[in-house]
Order: structure tokens, then sequence, then C-alpha cells
């Protein structure tokens, strides 16, 4: 966390164990910190998932005879330490120890879920900064032509890789130029289309760990988005348009890059 709040605080919150004004003050708080509000969103999922585990491995009555059937076999032969104690104690104890540790594996598993889903949020949300600000510029691009042999090149010298755009005749895009860009301390370019009234970024990096945008498509305050990774490098497409119209494109740059 960088926010020096307390943590007990966000745990008594998520345990809904504080008082009403104790309360009002935390929200008061999140509201305005990115950082606790995700932290008390971890906390909430795990301790769900801790609840759901509690009931959805509660051992059957059946699996119960057939386990205190088996300890009597052993103990009529025995061969078994537990021959020495009481059985249906016994199967108290290993039926607890299944349920925390299934519960622990589900509490990890769930709370790595999910931040990976704000790491993948959060990526998304500085990727649409950047195309906004781009878009609202009075000089949006860097090399300003609708002909992709002009654009391509001058990308040449000032990144480590090489990309295709593809050919958009007879599509209804048009590419309008591009830009160097920085994004998580990485260049990459950035290529401005336009579809009618919807302006299109599509973004180009070397892919590597600390991106954080995952494969897929997305929906992000009014923009869709789809990003994917192909021959080391991770394409992110995204615009004020429909999720149809962005995968399109993609379908086109990625077409480009075979």
């Amino acid at each position: 966390m960088i926010c020096d709040v307390d943590p007990k605080w966000l745990d008594a919150y998520a345990d809904e164990s504080c008082t009403p004004e104790e309360r009002d003050g935390i929200e008061g708080h999140l509201l305005v910190c990115a950082s606790c509000a995700a932290e008390t969103l971890s906390r909430m999922a795990a301790k769900r998932a801790m609840r759901i585990a509690a009931t959805c491995f509660s051992p059957s009555a059946e699996f119960q005879e057939r386990v205190e059937e088996s300890l009597r076999a052993e103990m009529v032969s025995g061969k078994s330490f537990w021959a020495k104690v009481n059985p249906l104690r016994s199967f108290t104890w290993m039926a607890q120890g299944i349920a925390v540790a299934v519960a622990l594996i589900l509490v990890v598993a769930s709370t790595a879920l999910w931040t990976v889903h704000l790491r993948h949020q959060q990526a998304l949300a500085e990727l649409l900064d950047i195309h906004v600000a781009t878009t609202a510029s009075a000089n949006p691009v860097d090399v300003l032509s609708t002909d992709r042999h002009t654009v391509k090149p001058w990308f040449q010298g000032k990144l480590p890789y090489a990309f295709n755009l593809p050919e958009l005749q007879d599509t209804p895009f048009k590419l309008i130029g591009g830009k160097l860009v920085y994004f998580r301390h990485t260049a990459g370019a950035q290529l401005v289309f336009v579809m009618g009234k919807h302006e299109i970024s599509v973004f180009i990096f070397q892919d590597q760990p600390g991106m954080f945008v995952t494969a897929g498509t997305a929906r992000e305050k009014g923009f869709s988005a789809e990003s994917w990774s192909e021959g080391g490098m991770r394409f992110t497409v995204l615009g004020d348009t429909s999720a149809a119209d962005i995968h399109q494109l993609a379908d086109l740059l990625r077409a480009a890059a075979r």
C-alpha cells in the first residue's frame, strides 16, 4: 500500500465490524484513494472466498459413513495409528484440515486473479489516457500521413523492432499517422486511425511481463479495446467505437503481421 492508512481499519471495514461513524469515514477515504480502494476490494474478495469454501466443502453424511467404515476396518486389522484414537474425532480432524487447505487455496487463487485483473484495468486506463490526450491535441501525431509506406519507415531507428501496417483500401479505416509514446518506461508506437467520426489508437510495444495488458477484449469508460501478442510484440487497439469495429481492425493488423 502507498497510503499510510492503518490496514486494521480496512480489515474492520471488510469485516463490517466498524461503527457507522468509522464506516462513513473509511468510505469517504476510499472514494479519493485508489490504493486503499484496491486493497479493500482484495481483502473483501479473500474473505468472501473463505466463507464460500467453508460452505462448499462440508463433507456429506455418505462420505462420513464411508470414512468411518474404512477406519473401523483398519482398527480391526491393528495396522493403523488411527486405531488408537476415536474414529469420529479423527474424521473430524481430517475433514477440518481438508476444508482449511481448500479454503486457503481458493483465497490465494482468487487474490491472485483479482490482482491481475486490477493491473489489467489500470494498464488499459493508462493507455486510454494516452489515446484521449492524443486525439484532443492540436498535433496528435509526429508523422502525418495516410500512406503506410511513409508511416512505418518513420519509426525505424526510434524503436528496437519493426512492424507491418495493413492495406486499408476497401475498408472503413483510414490511417492518420503515428507517434512515439512511452508506457511503463518503455518506448512504443502509437498509430492513429479514423473510421467515420471515430478515432482509434493502435499501440505496439515489445511484449514483456511489466506491460500487464492481458490478451482479450475489454470495455473501459465507453471505449472498446482488444489486445494480443504476436511475434514478440504486444498490440492493443482501442477507440470509442464498437467491439466489432475494433476486432475488424485488429484482424487486419494480425494479417499484416504474418
